[in-house]
């Protein structure tokens, strides 16, 4: 007999978990941190999957449509990219999804661990090789068809100087940063502050003899200006010239 307590001895299916967002609750309260957490999805779109990041790399990660749109887009696929100062692997990893073998190099040997985490979430640690060491000291022996540098740009107090000279870098000036990238390769992107002095940055081009082609764009993130790129070489020359949703070209000279 079929009566209303049929179901009441049958087996009850257990009611699917309801799958909860990864939050990182040290970087949503530290007041530090909050402003960039509520910004997660712009640095890194599968945050959510589990990313890591140490209190630094929340305000020093490429915001991931500059790393992927901009940076990573003038790389040849194939090509070995040489990321100096890799932090977290923001830039790393787009390269890598581009195609690219990655040199990530980075001193911080937690950083090093949070990236290659990273990595991971993206699916594309079998192309990236992370060293932990200082890049001053590793560029005379490291070989690349690319050099990627986004130097330390003194914390998010950079936002109060008027004029951003290249001295103002972080381990060291500008340009022995450039000049130690030159050792390896003269096809440079260099991400710097949207404040920086733009004439000191023309002016690295002069330090190769003939000067480097070099071209100079500004980045946006949802309107918002959020740093100067600068491309040195080959990389330059093979830009078409034109801006584009996250880019904007504010100077271009291309050498015979």
């Amino acid at each position: 007999m079929v009566g209303a307590g049929a179901g009441a001895d049958e087996p009850r299916l257990p009611r699917p978990k309801r799958r909860r967002r990864r939050r990182n609750p040290n970087a949503e309260r530290n007041p530090a941190t909050a402003k960039y957490w509520r910004g997660r999805y712009r640095l890194f779109s599968r945050y959510d999957a589990g990313i890591r990041m140490d209190e630094e790399g929340w305000f020093s990660v490429t915001p991931e449509p500059i790393a992927a749109a901009a940076h990573a887009a003038r790389a040849p696929p194939l090509a070995v990219v040489v990321d100096a100062f890799a932090g977290v692997g923001g830039n790393a990893i787009q390269f890598a999804a581009r195609g690219c073998y990655v040199v990530a190099v980075e001193i911080d040997p937690r950083k090093v661990k949070y990236a290659r985490h990273n990595a991971k979430i993206y699916g594309v640690e079998d192309r990236i090789d992370f060293v932990i060491g200082d890049f001053f000291r590793l560029a005379p022996s490291l070989k690349g068809d690319v050099v990627f540098l986004s130097p330390p740009w003194g914390g998010p107090s950079y936002r109060e100087i008027q004029n951003f000279t290249l001295d103002m870098l972080k381990p060291k000036d500008g340009f022995s940063v450039f000049q130690a990238a030159q050792k390896i390769t003269p096809n440079v992107i260099m991400f710097l502050p949207r404040n920086v002095d733009i004439n000191q940055v023309e002016e690295l081009s002069w330090l190769s003899s003939p000067p480097l082609s070099f071209e100079i764009e500004e980045n946006h993130v949802q309107n918002h200006v959020k740093g100067i790129t600068a491309y040195f070489g080959d990389i330059a020359s093979q830009s078409s010239g034109l801006s584009n949703e996250f880019s904007y070209i504010l100077m271009r000279s291309l050498q015979n």
